[in-house]
């Protein structure tokens, strides 16, 4: 005698709930092998659940249930191999796209958590030990904006040229570099080669403080006052990083090389 199940057995063996199962009933996707005509009990068998478990796999493929239907009705192997290519090829597509959006978000991550280390604006003016940093600067913009900010990255990949693509790449990382008072746009570059705009920030102690966009002239000459009064030096060139501040909104970090 086959072993039967109730609605509640079955659906906890197919890792589902009861009135999931009474929805594939009521569509004929799946439906149970024994009813009960006194009480109206249904009962399911081993190979049901076996079907119920298939529909399940089938919908973390994100098939809609019009589609697991169709390829439920398959009779023969050569279908079903042509299926789960297709499947395989669309799960690496949906893998590729999470891995994007994770290494999105954790860059979105570290650009909050260096806002942290930053400080809010209005705080006190801190040294900071900063590594060798090569950046290249805009060749057109001056000042980022919201439309600018947005693709940013994808204006200094077209400032290269496809020829040179793949010599270059950037963290998501921007900012302003000021020096004889012209102001450009730069991206952090982690892989370069010689080409007009790059520029080397040098390793070493930088006094930065955190402001908003409207305190920019006055933190830097503030800072300068600092740098000047503290610790008898006076640099060529000033650093503004943006720091994401929540979507679409962003602060300042002014950076004075201290040497």
């Amino acid at each position: 005698m086959k072993k039967l199940y109730t609605v509640g057995e079955a659906a906890r063996l197919a890792g589902v709930t009861s009135e999931t199962l009474r929805h594939y009933d009521r569509i004929g996707l799946v439906q149970p092998s024994r009813r009960d005509d006194w009480t109206g009990y249904r009962y399911y068998t081993e190979q049901d659940v076996v079907w119920l478990k298939t529909v399940r796999a089938l919908q973390q493929m994100d098939l809609p249930l019009r589609e697991i239907r169709r390829v439920l009705a398959y009779d023969s192997l050569e279908q079903v191999v042509a299926f789960l290519e297709e499947a395989e090829r669309k799960a690496d597509e949906k893998i590729a796209s999470l891995e994007y959006s994770k290494a999105k978000i954790r860059l979105a991550r570290r650009d909050y958590e260096a806002k942290l280390m930053a400080g809010k604006p209005g705080e006190e003016a801190l040294v900071r030990h900063m590594p060798e940093r090569v950046i290249l600067l805009s060749d057109t913009l001056e000042q980022p904006t919201l439309e600018n900010l947005w693709s940013y990255q994808r204006h200094f990949y077209a400032q290269i040229g496809p020829a040179r693509r793949e010599e270059f790449s950037f963290e998501d990382v921007a900012g302003v570099y000021t020096e004889n008072s012209a102001s450009r746009l730069f991206a952090v570059c982690t892989r370069h080669s010689a080409i007009a705009g790059l520029r080397t920030l040098p390793e070493g102690d930088y006094l930065c403080a955190a402001c908003t966009g409207e305190e920019r002239a006055a933190a830097e000459a503030r800072l300068r006052r600092i740098a000047a009064s503290e610790y008898g030096t006076a640099p060529s060139f000033t650093v503004e990083q943006i720091v994401i501040t929540a979507i679409l909104r962003w602060s300042y970090q002014v950076q004075i090389f201290l040497g």
